[in-house]
């Protein structure tokens, strides 16, 4: 099993910045893609951005520029830097990491981006 524990959310006003944190019990050499996603009220969870144990990132469009994907492997801590923030980026945000074919989830950070 893989633990995860999600920080750094809270309320920003729009063109802020914010970086949330993404704490595992197990070491990031074992785990192969990670990400962040998203769920606003009302909507399904979306993907933010995923990298892979090699540091590869992939980003969905409503976040490419804006935001950046980066993990620590040693401190085994995932980050998600989000700058030019917008109202349409409100959402729990969840961390998610894949490991011997199974997802493990957080339990989710609160963004608010007041315009």
């Amino acid at each position: 099993q893989v633990q995860l524990g999600e920080s750094g959310g809270g309320l920003v006003q729009a063109g802020g910045s914010l970086r949330l944190s993404c704490a595992a019990s197990r070491s990031f050499f074992i785990i192969n893609t990670m990400g962040w996603y998203r769920q606003a009220p009302g909507k399904q969870r979306e993907l933010v951005a995923t990298i892979t144990r090699g540091g590869s990132a992939n980003y969905a469009d409503a976040v490419t520029g804006r935001f950046t994907i980066s993990r620590d492997n040693a401190k085994k801590t995932m980050f998600l830097q989000m700058n030019s923030l917008k109202p349409e980026d409100t959402a729990v945000y969840y961390c998610k990491a894949e490991w011997l074919n199974n997802d493990y989830w957080g339990q989710g950070t609160q963004v608010t981006v007041s315009s």
